[in-house]
């Protein structure tokens, strides 16, 4: 016998909204999982009014986007919420970030007026800081990366271990110091596209690793700053929000 889901009366979305939020500090460390469920209690505590969907087991309209891998932090991470009544997306910004952990902090909320907003995402500026890293054997490494037209890397997936190209979604890597002393701290600034499989700045290290030896005393810091729509020519990153705001 077959099962039929039970009825329900399900209130129908009204209004979708696009959050941009920011994993800081010790919260880096949080995996995209933990966010989820603190992200959800958090719809509980600020009373939003988040539609759900059908079938046996309701759940919560929340789409995320290209989340950062654990262990990096982020200025630029994206989701997707239906509402079963409209809020002031102002109000809503400021009542989920009080109800998040210090760290996972709500920057902005706006309105979702257009489709295929994933697609916008199209590429992600990485900021690498390595310390103890001189910055002359950065700057050697990212020319001979950014030299060679493919570097093949290894990463231990769900599928198991895969290999593919890291050099070819790695559209620009600049080099600078952190401070007056350049062999204090080197840090690296990467524009890379996003492919499948998503090239990662775990991935980058372990290209110039294989094209120049680099390899840092100690463990990188990582920060994505931005991610949206791509200019080619430019090389440079846009506001995926943009179209909503118009």
């Amino acid at each position: 016998m077959s099962r039929q889901a039970p009825d329900r009366d399900v209130a129908p979305t009204v209004q979708r909204l696009r959050l941009r939020y920011a994993k800081r500090g010790r919260l880096r460390f949080s995996s995209h999982r933990d966010f989820q469920r603190a992200f959800e209690r958090a719809l509980r505590r600020a009373g939003v009014p988040i539609a759900f969907s059908a079938g046996f087991s309701p759940h919560p309209k929340v789409s995320y986007a290209n989340a950062a891998p654990t262990g990096s932090a982020s200025e630029a991470e994206y989701l997707e919420i239906g509402l079963q009544a409209a809020c002031d997306p102002h109000r809503l910004r400021q009542a989920l970030d009080d109800a998040l952990p210090p760290g996972l902090d709500v920057i902005e909320v706006v309105v979702a007026r257009t489709p295929d907003f994933v697609a916008r995402l199209q590429a992600s500026v990485w900021r690498i800081e390595l310390p103890e890293v001189d910055v002359a054997a950065a700057s050697a490494a990212a020319r001979a990366l950014l030299e060679a037209d493919e570097v093949v890397v290894e990463r231990l997936t769900k599928q198991g271990r895969r290999s593919f190209d890291a050099r070819g979604a790695v559209l620009s890597l600049d080099v600078a110091p952190a401070g007056e002393d350049p062999g204090g701290c080197a840090i690296l600034t990467a524009v890379v596209r996003h492919g499948t499989p998503t090239v990662r700045p775990d991935d980058v290290l372990a290209a110039l690793r294989r094209v120049a030896d680099l390899v840092p005393p100690a463990p990188p810091r990582v920060t994505r700053l931005a991610q949206g729509p791509l200019d080619p020519g430019q090389r440079t990153v846009g506001d995926p929000f943009a179209e909503d705001r118009a």
